[in-house]
């Protein structure tokens, strides 16, 4: 995978940084989201694919994204098709500084120290390129405002947005009210982005180890093959 195109988690923490406070909106749901949109981005590579509410890796070659690669062989040692739920939902300790480091070092961002009380240290993250991030956004206000179907990158974006509650954001106050319902409905043109969304959703809401209303029996295939929030999540299998 060439550098030349940024990756769906770094156009999603860029989304997320607040240019004023140089702090980014919604950490702990980021997280979950940053997760999710690696599995989006290996999707769109060709080296994992849905399999009804799994994952299954199709192609383990690496893509020389070093953070991509690292989950995409977590996800090879499986040795099985996971739940997309169960994994967004794993522990994913320092995936977010990670990421911001990986931007610093890209030149995307710079840190700039400071402390809490005048005590306790903190980093704040300023862009240091606000045209890639205006792009990011224009991609997102283009597709909300124009009801053109995205490419299929955009409407993973908007989908991780949502899922992580970057509506009232990136669009505040009662006069962004219909934009979040638009970006809400943007989740529908992606099937992968979709199926990620909603298990970043699922997980927030506690429900990655309880079973999904009208999950599927052991041994008979669902009605509808498409990844939903109705698909039919069984109960969670140890791993």
């Amino acid at each position: 995978m060439g550098r030349s195109r940024r990756t769906l988690p770094e156009e999603l923490l860029l989304l997320a940084l607040d240019p004023a406070t140089g702090t980014t909106a919604q950490p702990q749901s980021l997280d979950l989201g940053l997760a999710g949109a690696q599995l989006v981005e290996l999707a769109l590579a060709g080296r994992i694919a849905p399999d009804g509410d799994r994952i299954a890796v199709v192609m383990p070659r690496p893509t020389g994204d070093p953070t991509l690669d690292s989950a995409l062989e977590l996800l090879r040692r499986r040795g099985s098709p996971v739940r997309a739920v169960h994994w967004i939902g794993g522990p994913r300790l320092g995936l977010r500084q990670t990421y911001l480091s990986h931007l610093e070092r890209c030149g995307m961002v710079h840190a700039v120290a400071g402390q809490m009380c005048g005590v306790l240290p903190t980093t704040r993250y300023q862009a240091t390129d606000t045209a890639i991030s205006r792009e990011i956004r224009a991609r997102l206000d283009s597709a909300i405002r124009t009801g053109v179907p995205p490419d299929p990158r955009t409407a993973a974006l908007a989908a991780l947005a949502h899922a992580v509650g970057l509506g009232k954001h990136l669009y505040p106050g009662n006069e962004g009210r219909s934009s979040r319902s638009r970006l809400r409905d943007l989740i529908r043109h992606d099937p992968m982005g979709g199926l990620v969304a909603h298990a970043v959703m699922d997980v927030q809401n506690g429900a990655s180890a309880q079973p999904r209303r009208g999950a599927v029996a052991p041994g008979r295939q669902p009605a509808v093959q498409m990844p939903s929030r109705r698909g039919g999540m069984a109960r969670a299998a140890a791993h």
